[in-house]
């Protein structure tokens, strides 16, 4: 099991702003190259995003489901990989002063991802969650730099 956490230096309601915009996936999620809502209900519960990954001339297309919802303070996701099978993804947003404490923990659920699973792979994993909330924490200050956030979560 990875997990991994990062302060981000804005208020809950910010991070939460962009985790709720499903247009806003593949800019924070490592290897996604494209994604987009599958309907317009993201992020309750079975909804999907669909995401493209690039690697060179080599795509493949896979899905994110929410499983679980407690805005603002919990998102898990399963991300389904195809033939790799499906991962857990679990986001807590905690308050931390003024700040947000994000805790991100991953684990293999189904298919082949899950047998070879060891402790290398969680040491990937946690390169990737290292660059992911990097990327969530820039993406979460441009979008309060460039427009409110957060309309659903304050709703």
């Amino acid at each position: 099991m990875a997990v991994r956490h990062q302060l981000i230096e804005k208020p809950p309601v910010a991070v939460w702003g962009v985790l709720e915009d499903g247009s806003r996936y593949s800019d924070w999620v490592v290897g996604t190259s494209d994604s987009r809502p599958v309907d317009d209900r993201w992020p309750e519960v079975d909804s999907q995003i669909e995401y493209t990954v690039r690697l060179g001339p080599w795509t493949a297309e896979g899905r994110t489901i929410v499983r679980r919802l407690e805005p603002p303070r919990r998102l898990e996701l399963e991300v389904d990989n195809g033939p790799l099978g499906t991962v857990r993804v679990a986001i807590e947003i905690r308050p931390w002063g003024p700040d947000t404490l994000v805790i991100v923990d991953e684990h293999p659920l189904r298919g082949p991802g899950g047998l070879l699973h060891n402790s290398l792979v969680d040491a990937l994993i946690q390169v990737r969650h290292r660059s992911m909330l990097s990327r969530l924490a820039d993406v979460v200050e441009q979008a309060t730099a460039d427009r409110p956030t957060g309309a659903k979560a304050q709703a």
